[in-house]
C-alpha cells in the first residue's frame, strides 16, 4: 500500500507591490549621505592621519621619516607617561563613584512630592549647559580667594590657604569642579530611570512594612540598573578624558601633579615637538579607554541580569 501526499507549495517571488516596499526610498540616502561625509571628513580620515603619524618621528613641523612601532616601545619606559596614567585614572574613579552617588541621591530628592519640582530640574541642570572652561575660572577664584577668606573668618585652619596651592591637595579641586558639572547628566538620566518604576511597587512594599532603605534596595536600584550602567560606563570615559577642568584650574601643576594624558598629549604634541610620539599615545589610549568600556559595560550588564 503505497502513500501520496501532497508536497507543501514553494513560496513564489513576493509581489511587486512588495518588492517595492522594500525598497530604501532615495531621501534616505539623501539625508544619510552628507551626514556621513562630514563624519568621514571629521572624524575618520583625522583619525587614520593620526595612526598614521604616530609610526613617524615627525615633530609638527619639517621632515619625518618612518620608525615603525619605535613610539609604542618608547611609551612603556617614560615615566612621564605613567604619572599621567597615575592620576588620570585616581581622579576618573574618584569622580565616578562621587558623581554617580550625588546624581541618585539627587534625582531621587527631585523626583518625590515635593513642590517646585520642575524648577528646581531646571536650576541642576543648568551646570550640564555651561562652558566648563568659563566655570573652572570662576572656580579658581572661589577656591583661591573666597573660600580661604571664609575659612579664616571661621577659624577653620586647613582651609586658610588654597587647595589648588598644594600638590597633595589640588587634584581634589579638580574633582569638585568635574563633579558638580557632571552630575547634572547623570541626574536626568537617573531621573528618567525612575520614572519607569510602576508606584504600586512602592504601595505594595509600603503595607508589607518595608523601611525606604529596604524599599530602595529591592526596588528602586534593581528597577534602574540599565540607567546605572549608562551613567557608570559614560561618566568614566568623560572624566579619562578631563582637559578643560584641568586647564582652567591648575594647568597640570604643581609641577606635573594634576597632569592628565589628554593634557600631556596636547602639550607634548603640539607645544613640545613630539606629535608623532604623542600621536602614539593617543592611539594607545584610544584603545585603553575602548577595552575599559567594553569591560566596564559587560561587567555591569552581567549584574543587571542578576537583579
Amino acid at each position: 500500500m503505497s502513500t501520496t501526499g501532497t508536497r507543501p507549495a514553494r513560496p513564489g517571488p513576493p509581489p511587486t507591490a512588495l518588492r517595492g516596499e522594500r525598497r530604501v526610498p532615495r531621501v534616505f540616502y539623501l539625508m544619510v549621505l552628507p551626514a556621513l561625509a562630514l563624519f568621514a571628513v571629521f572624524h575618520t580620515v583625522p583619525l587614520l592621519t593620526g595612526m598614521f603619524f604616530s609610526l613617524t618621528n615627525y615633530a609638527g613641523y619639517g621632515e619625518w621619516s618612518f620608525v615603525g612601532l619605535t613610539n609604542y616601545a618608547n611609551l612603556f619606559g617614560d615615566d612621564r607617561i605613567y604619572g599621567a596614567y597615575g592620576f588620570t585614572f585616581l581622579f576618573a574613579i574618584v569622580s565616578t563613584v562621587a558623581v554617580n552617588i550625588i546624581a541618585l541621591a539627587v534625582a531621587i530628592a527631585l523626583n518625590g512630592r515635593i513642590r517646585f519640582k520642575t524648577g528646581f530640574r531646571g536650576i541642576f541642570f543648568i551646570p550640564n549647559i555651561l562652558s566648563i572652561l568659563i566655570v573652572g575660572y570662576v572656580f579658581n577664584y572661589l577656591f583661591s580667594n573666597s573660600v580661604p577668606a571664609i575659612a579664616e573668618a571661621l577659624g577653620i585652619t586647613a582651609l586658610t590657604t588654597s587647595i589648588l596651592a598644594s600638590p597633595d591637595t589640588a587634584w581634589i579641586g579638580v574633582v569638585i569642579l568635574s563633579v558638580w558639572q557632571a552630575a547634572a547628566f547623570n541626574i536626568i538620566i537617573y531621573l528618567a530611570g525612575l520614572q519607569t518604576i510602576p508606584g504600586e511597587l512602592y504601595e505594595a512594599a509600603s503595607l508589607d512594612g518595608a523601611s525606604p532603605w529596604k524599599q530602595f534596595t529591592s526596588i528602586t536600584f534593581p528597577m534602574i540598573g540599565a540607567f546605572f550602567t549608562i551613567n557608570m560606563v559614560l561618566s568614566l570615559k568623560n572624566f579619562l578624558q578631563v582637559f578643560d577642568q584641568i586647564i582652567s584650574l591648575t594647568a597640570g601643576g604643581h609641577g606635573t601633579s594634576t597632569e592628565s594624558i589628554s593634557l600631556l598629549i596636547y602639550r607634548g604634541g603640539f607645544q613640545g615637538g613630539e606629535y608623532g610620539y604623542q600621536t602614539a599615545n593617543a592611539v594607545l589610549y584610544l584603545f585603553v579607554i575602548i577595552a575599559i568600556s567594553f569591560i566596564q559595560l559587560r561587567i555591569l550588564q552581567r549584574r543587571e541580569a542578576s537583579f
